[in-house]
């Protein structure tokens, strides 16, 4: 049997066609198959996680303490302005952002995704003292569903 095509190719069977046609659909089958795997993969990297890109606030306030210089007496007490408030997203090992407590200690941190977070502020360190070293006041909270505001409360540190 001779197939024709255009009058410009003959072959003398269709061994040689179909050679062609399953090299073609194996060529066509892998590529579909990969870009299955990077639009499954893809997606398995999309998943939001803890951090910016949401519609949920957290809000707090910090509360100074302030003692003499080593701790025994309190000298005055008041909500902190200008106090720097960090937040970490989910289990980092860095904060992600800052920021600073109004005149009237509050603060917030807008435009979250669901998850949990850990919000902090530096203060004085009353057992070692003299050192001046500062440690964080740590609270977490989570954040459940979209729109939602979500209150630390009050971080007490010490001055």
């Amino acid at each position: 049997m001779i197939v024709t095509l255009n009058d410009s190719l003959s072959f003398k069977n269709l061994g040689f066609l179909q050679l062609i046609f399953f090299q073609y659909m194996k060529k066509f089958n892998n590529l579909i198959f990969i870009s299955a795997l990077g639009l499954g993969l893809s997606m398995i990297s999309c998943k939001k996680v803890e951090g910016p890109g949401g519609t949920s606030t957290i809000t707090g306030k910090v509360f100074i303490r302030q003692y003499n210089a080593n701790f025994t007496v309190l000298t005055d007490q008041y909500y902190a302005a200008d106090e720097d408030v960090f937040i970490i997203y989910g289990d980092d090992p860095a904060y992600g952002d800052k920021t600073t407590t109004n005149f009237d200690g509050t603060y917030q941190f807008e435009y979250l995704r669901e998850g949990k977070y850990t919000v902090f502020a530096y203060s004085e360190d009353s057992i070692n003292y003299p050192t001046k070293h500062k440690i964080p006041v740590l609270k977490t909270v989570e954040i459940t569903k979209r729109n939602q505001e979500v209150s630390v409360g009050t971080l007490v540190i010490l001055k």
